[in-house]
Protein backbone atom coordinates (compact mmCIF):
# COMPACT_ATOMS: atom_id res chain seq x y z
CA UNK A 1 0.00 0.00 0.00
CA UNK A 2 1.06 3.74 -0.79
CA UNK A 3 2.49 5.04 2.56
CA UNK A 4 0.18 8.13 1.63
CA UNK A 5 -2.96 5.40 1.88
CA UNK A 6 -3.58 4.05 4.98
CA UNK A 7 -5.81 1.22 6.63
CA UNK A 8 -8.82 2.20 8.45
CA UNK A 9 -11.01 1.06 10.54
CA UNK A 10 -14.22 2.58 11.70
CA UNK A 11 -16.39 2.37 14.77
CA UNK A 12 -19.36 4.07 15.19
CA UNK A 13 -23.10 3.27 15.57
CA UNK A 14 -25.85 6.73 14.94
CA UNK A 15 -26.83 8.70 12.32
CA UNK A 16 -24.27 11.28 13.57
CA UNK A 17 -21.63 8.76 12.62
CA UNK A 18 -22.60 8.40 9.44
CA UNK A 19 -21.11 11.58 7.57
CA UNK A 20 -17.32 11.01 9.14
CA UNK A 21 -17.76 6.90 7.59
CA UNK A 22 -18.97 8.74 4.26
CA UNK A 23 -16.47 10.86 4.08
CA UNK A 24 -14.00 8.08 4.68
CA UNK A 25 -15.22 5.75 1.86
CA UNK A 26 -14.75 8.78 0.26
CA UNK A 27 -11.16 9.56 0.45
CA UNK A 28 -7.84 7.94 -1.06
CA UNK A 29 -7.72 5.26 2.23
CA UNK A 30 -9.14 2.01 2.54
CA UNK A 31 -11.72 0.96 5.09
CA UNK A 32 -10.76 -2.17 6.49
CA UNK A 33 -13.61 -2.58 8.69
CA UNK A 34 -16.80 -1.39 10.40
CA UNK A 35 -17.50 -2.15 14.04
CA UNK A 36 -21.17 -0.82 15.70
CA UNK A 37 -23.51 -1.90 17.97
CA UNK A 38 -25.42 -4.95 17.45
CA UNK A 39 -28.73 -4.73 15.99
CA UNK A 40 -31.29 -3.54 18.59
CA UNK A 41 -35.12 -3.58 18.82
CA UNK A 42 -37.00 -0.63 16.73
CA UNK A 43 -40.05 0.61 15.56
CA UNK A 44 -43.75 -0.15 16.94
CA UNK A 45 -43.10 -4.00 15.69
CA UNK A 46 -40.03 -3.78 17.94
CA UNK A 47 -38.15 -5.80 14.89
CA UNK A 48 -34.09 -6.20 14.76
CA UNK A 49 -33.03 -3.01 12.59
CA UNK A 50 -29.47 -2.50 11.43
CA UNK A 51 -27.39 0.04 12.63
CA UNK A 52 -27.34 3.51 10.27
CA UNK A 53 -23.42 2.49 10.24
CA UNK A 54 -24.17 -0.87 9.23
CA UNK A 55 -26.56 -0.30 6.57
CA UNK A 56 -23.86 2.35 4.97
CA UNK A 57 -20.81 -0.21 5.30
CA UNK A 58 -23.29 -3.21 4.05
CA UNK A 59 -24.13 -1.01 0.61
CA UNK A 60 -20.14 -0.02 0.47
CA UNK A 61 -18.95 -3.49 0.89
CA UNK A 62 -16.90 -3.02 4.17
CA UNK A 63 -16.54 -5.70 6.29
CA UNK A 64 -19.15 -5.28 9.63
CA UNK A 65 -18.39 -6.64 13.14
CA UNK A 66 -20.86 -6.42 15.88
CA UNK A 67 -19.16 -7.67 19.09
CA UNK A 68 -21.05 -7.63 22.24
CA UNK A 69 -17.72 -6.24 23.76
CA UNK A 70 -14.53 -4.98 22.90
CA UNK A 71 -12.75 -6.73 26.00
CA UNK A 72 -13.27 -9.98 24.72
CA UNK A 73 -9.68 -11.49 23.10
CA UNK A 74 -11.57 -13.14 19.64
CA UNK A 75 -13.08 -9.57 19.28
CA UNK A 76 -9.64 -7.43 19.58
CA UNK A 77 -7.66 -10.35 17.22
CA UNK A 78 -10.35 -9.49 14.67
CA UNK A 79 -9.18 -6.06 14.46
CA UNK A 80 -5.50 -6.72 14.74
CA UNK A 81 -6.30 -9.04 11.90
CA UNK A 82 -6.93 -5.97 9.83
CA UNK A 83 -3.65 -4.24 10.43
CA UNK A 84 -5.02 -0.70 10.72
CA UNK A 85 -3.11 1.87 10.75
CA UNK A 86 -5.87 4.24 12.03
CA UNK A 87 -9.02 3.50 14.08
CA UNK A 88 -11.59 6.74 13.52
CA UNK A 89 -14.07 6.09 16.42
CA UNK A 90 -17.85 8.33 16.48
CA UNK A 91 -20.38 7.50 18.70
CA UNK A 92 -19.75 3.88 18.51
CA UNK A 93 -20.86 2.87 22.68
CA UNK A 94 -19.05 0.85 23.53
CA UNK A 95 -15.85 1.43 26.10
CA UNK A 96 -12.02 0.60 23.86
CA UNK A 97 -10.01 -0.79 26.71
CA UNK A 98 -6.11 -0.21 25.82
CA UNK A 99 -5.62 -3.62 24.13
CA UNK A 100 -7.64 -2.28 21.32
CA UNK A 101 -5.99 1.35 21.52
CA UNK A 102 -2.81 0.04 20.78
CA UNK A 103 -3.52 -1.86 18.14
CA UNK A 104 -3.42 0.55 15.23
CA UNK A 105 0.10 2.22 14.54
CA UNK A 106 -1.59 5.57 14.93
CA UNK A 107 -3.75 4.61 17.88
CA UNK A 108 -7.47 5.99 17.82
CA UNK A 109 -9.08 8.80 16.45
CA UNK A 110 -12.66 9.70 18.26
CA UNK A 111 -14.64 12.98 16.68
CA UNK A 112 -16.58 14.10 19.90
CA UNK A 113 -19.20 16.78 19.73
CA UNK A 114 -18.43 19.45 21.61
CA UNK A 115 -15.52 21.51 22.80
CA UNK A 116 -13.05 19.59 24.96
CA UNK A 117 -13.17 19.60 28.08
CA UNK A 118 -16.62 20.82 28.17
CA UNK A 119 -19.10 18.36 27.80
CA UNK A 120 -17.36 15.23 27.71
CA UNK A 121 -19.99 12.48 28.10
CA UNK A 122 -23.39 11.10 26.43
CA UNK A 123 -25.39 14.14 25.50
CA UNK A 124 -22.49 16.91 24.61
CA UNK A 125 -25.50 18.83 22.06
CA UNK A 126 -28.83 18.84 24.10
CA UNK A 127 -26.41 19.63 27.03
CA UNK A 128 -25.09 22.67 25.15
CA UNK A 129 -28.27 23.70 24.05
CA UNK A 130 -29.95 23.29 27.54
CA UNK A 131 -27.49 25.35 29.38
CA UNK A 132 -27.31 28.55 26.81
CA UNK A 133 -24.03 27.96 25.06
CA UNK A 134 -22.79 30.30 22.86
CA UNK A 135 -21.02 28.13 20.30
CA UNK A 136 -19.83 24.21 20.11
CA UNK A 137 -17.95 22.69 17.66
CA UNK A 138 -16.30 18.81 17.28
CA UNK A 139 -13.00 18.15 18.65
CA UNK A 140 -10.91 15.35 17.24
CA UNK A 141 -8.99 13.55 20.06
CA UNK A 142 -6.71 10.89 20.67
CA UNK A 143 -7.95 8.10 22.98
CA UNK A 144 -6.94 6.91 26.10
CA UNK A 145 -8.22 4.97 28.44
CA UNK A 146 -10.46 7.65 30.16
CA UNK A 147 -13.79 8.89 29.60
CA UNK A 148 -13.20 11.81 26.63
CA UNK A 149 -10.11 13.19 28.37
CA UNK A 150 -7.64 12.19 25.80
CA UNK A 151 -5.18 15.13 24.08
CA UNK A 152 -7.39 17.26 21.30
CA UNK A 153 -5.43 17.09 17.82
CA UNK A 154 -7.90 19.33 15.65
CA UNK A 155 -11.31 21.47 16.47
CA UNK A 156 -14.05 23.26 14.76
CA UNK A 157 -16.59 25.22 16.02
CA UNK A 158 -19.58 27.35 15.42
CA UNK A 159 -21.65 29.09 17.28
CA UNK A 160 -25.43 27.78 18.91
CA UNK A 161 -28.42 29.73 16.98
CA UNK A 162 -31.47 31.00 19.25
CA UNK A 163 -33.18 28.77 16.90
CA UNK A 164 -31.47 25.94 16.85
CA UNK A 165 -32.56 22.38 18.25
CA UNK A 166 -30.63 19.50 18.85
CA UNK A 167 -31.25 17.81 15.74
CA UNK A 168 -29.91 20.84 13.75
CA UNK A 169 -26.96 21.65 15.86
CA UNK A 170 -26.22 17.52 15.54
CA UNK A 171 -26.62 17.86 11.46
CA UNK A 172 -24.06 20.60 11.26
CA UNK A 173 -21.80 19.19 13.99
CA UNK A 174 -22.24 15.58 12.10
CA UNK A 175 -20.67 17.55 8.87
CA UNK A 176 -18.32 18.93 11.21
CA UNK A 177 -17.02 16.26 12.46
CA UNK A 178 -16.50 14.58 9.20
CA UNK A 179 -14.63 17.72 8.09
CA UNK A 180 -12.25 17.39 11.16
CA UNK A 181 -11.27 14.07 10.21
CA UNK A 182 -10.60 14.59 6.56
CA UNK A 183 -8.17 17.94 7.74
CA UNK A 184 -6.26 15.41 10.08
CA UNK A 185 -5.90 13.08 7.34
CA UNK A 186 -4.62 15.35 5.05
CA UNK A 187 -1.99 16.27 7.81
CA UNK A 188 -0.94 12.51 7.98
CA UNK A 189 -1.04 12.36 4.26
CA UNK A 190 1.32 15.07 4.34
CA UNK A 191 3.70 13.23 6.68
CA UNK A 192 2.60 15.63 9.61
CA UNK A 193 1.49 13.93 13.07
CA UNK A 194 -1.18 16.13 14.54
CA UNK A 195 0.02 17.69 17.98
CA UNK A 196 -2.16 16.58 20.83
CA UNK A 197 -2.91 19.56 22.86
CA UNK A 198 -3.67 18.27 26.24
CA UNK A 199 -7.29 19.10 27.89
CA UNK A 200 -7.18 21.85 30.38
CA UNK A 201 -8.02 20.43 34.02
CA UNK A 202 -10.62 23.84 34.06
CA UNK A 203 -13.90 24.44 32.71
CA UNK A 204 -14.79 20.63 32.73
CA UNK A 205 -18.13 19.27 32.18
CA UNK A 206 -20.17 16.62 32.07
CA UNK A 207 -23.14 15.67 29.49
CA UNK A 208 -25.08 12.90 31.15
CA UNK A 209 -27.23 11.30 29.37
CA UNK A 210 -30.94 12.06 28.88
CA UNK A 211 -33.66 10.62 30.87
CA UNK A 212 -36.96 10.56 29.52
CA UNK A 213 -38.34 12.57 32.91
CA UNK A 214 -36.24 15.09 32.11
CA UNK A 215 -38.76 16.01 29.69
CA UNK A 216 -41.53 16.76 31.72
CA UNK A 217 -41.59 20.77 32.01
CA UNK A 218 -41.36 22.37 35.73
CA UNK A 219 -43.33 25.53 34.58
CA UNK A 220 -41.84 27.05 38.46
CA UNK A 221 -38.77 27.26 36.70
CA UNK A 222 -37.79 30.68 34.22
CA UNK A 223 -39.11 30.98 30.95
CA UNK A 224 -35.81 31.22 29.25
CA UNK A 225 -34.28 27.99 30.83
CA UNK A 226 -37.83 26.21 29.98
CA UNK A 227 -37.27 27.11 26.03
CA UNK A 228 -34.41 25.97 26.17
CA UNK A 229 -34.94 22.41 27.22
CA UNK A 230 -37.51 22.64 24.82
CA UNK A 231 -34.58 23.09 22.11
CA UNK A 232 -32.42 20.29 23.37
CA UNK A 233 -35.25 17.80 23.76
CA UNK A 234 -36.35 17.53 19.92
CA UNK A 235 -36.24 15.24 18.34
CA UNK A 236 -36.16 13.20 21.33
CA UNK A 237 -37.60 12.84 24.10
CA UNK A 238 -39.85 16.15 23.30
CA UNK A 239 -40.62 18.37 26.24
CA UNK A 240 -44.24 17.85 28.01
CA UNK A 241 -46.49 19.69 29.88
CA UNK A 242 -50.26 19.45 31.15
CA UNK A 243 -52.24 21.77 29.32
CA UNK A 244 -55.76 22.50 29.16
CA UNK A 245 -56.40 19.10 31.50
CA UNK A 246 -54.27 16.71 28.95
CA UNK A 247 -50.87 16.25 28.47
CA UNK A 248 -49.08 17.72 25.32
CA UNK A 249 -45.91 17.31 23.77
CA UNK A 250 -44.12 21.16 23.07
CA UNK A 251 -42.27 21.08 19.98
CA UNK A 252 -41.65 24.73 19.80
CA UNK A 253 -41.66 27.48 22.34
CA UNK A 254 -40.44 31.13 23.11
CA UNK A 255 -39.86 32.64 26.55
CA UNK A 256 -41.75 36.08 26.26
CA UNK A 257 -41.60 38.74 29.04
CA UNK A 258 -45.15 38.78 31.15
CA UNK A 259 -46.26 40.00 34.71
CA UNK A 260 -45.97 37.45 37.82
CA UNK A 261 -48.84 34.77 37.71
CA UNK A 262 -49.00 31.35 39.16
CA UNK A 263 -47.17 28.99 37.36
CA UNK A 264 -48.74 26.89 34.51
CA UNK A 265 -51.96 29.38 34.35
CA UNK A 266 -52.78 30.15 31.11
CA UNK A 267 -51.92 34.28 30.88
CA UNK A 268 -52.59 34.46 27.00
CA UNK A 269 -53.52 32.19 23.73
CA UNK A 270 -54.30 33.58 20.37
CA UNK A 271 -52.59 33.01 17.38
CA UNK A 272 -49.01 34.14 18.31
CA UNK A 273 -49.06 30.79 20.86
CA UNK A 274 -50.30 30.14 23.97
CA UNK A 275 -48.60 31.64 27.02
CA UNK A 276 -47.77 30.43 30.24
CA UNK A 277 -47.23 31.68 33.05
CA UNK A 278 -43.37 30.15 34.67
CA UNK A 279 -41.29 31.10 37.63
CA UNK A 280 -39.81 33.92 35.50
CA UNK A 281 -41.65 35.70 32.65
CA UNK A 282 -43.86 33.47 30.42
CA UNK A 283 -43.19 30.35 28.06
CA UNK A 284 -45.11 31.08 24.63
CA UNK A 285 -45.89 27.41 23.03
CA UNK A 286 -46.04 27.68 19.12
CA UNK A 287 -46.22 24.09 18.39
CA UNK A 288 -47.57 21.34 19.80
CA UNK A 289 -48.73 17.72 19.98
CA UNK A 290 -51.80 16.07 21.51
CA UNK A 291 -50.96 12.27 22.68
CA UNK A 292 -51.34 10.05 19.69
CA UNK A 293 -52.25 13.43 17.11
CA UNK A 294 -49.77 15.28 14.55
CA UNK A 295 -48.03 18.35 15.48
CA UNK A 296 -49.97 21.47 15.38
CA UNK A 297 -49.42 25.20 15.07
CA UNK A 298 -50.51 27.18 18.75
CA UNK A 299 -53.36 28.50 16.26
CA UNK A 300 -55.26 25.10 15.50
CA UNK A 301 -54.46 23.62 18.59
CA UNK A 302 -56.65 26.74 20.02
CA UNK A 303 -59.53 26.44 16.84
CA UNK A 304 -61.69 23.80 18.65
CA UNK A 305 -60.81 25.50 22.28
CA UNK A 306 -62.28 28.79 22.43
CA UNK A 307 -62.62 28.80 25.95
CA UNK A 308 -58.60 28.88 26.37
CA UNK A 309 -58.25 31.71 23.81
CA UNK A 310 -57.61 35.23 25.83
CA UNK A 311 -55.57 38.30 25.14
CA UNK A 312 -51.90 37.84 26.64
CA UNK A 313 -51.44 40.12 30.20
Amino acid sequence: MSPNRFRIAFAGTPDFAVPVLAALLDSPHEVVGAWTQPDRPAGRGRELAASPVKQLALRSAVPVFQPETLKDTAAQQALRDLQPDLLVVVAYGLILPRAVLAIPRFGCWNVHASLLPRWRGAAPIQRAIEAGDARTGVCLMQMEPGLDTGPVLLSLDTPIDEADTAQTLHDRLATMGAQVVKDGLALLRAGIRPVPQPQSAEGVTYARKIDKAEAVLDLAQPAAALARKVRAFLPWPVAELELDGERVRVHAAQAVDAAAAAPGSVIGAGREGIDLATGDGALRLTAVQRPGARVLSAADYLNPRPGLRRPPR
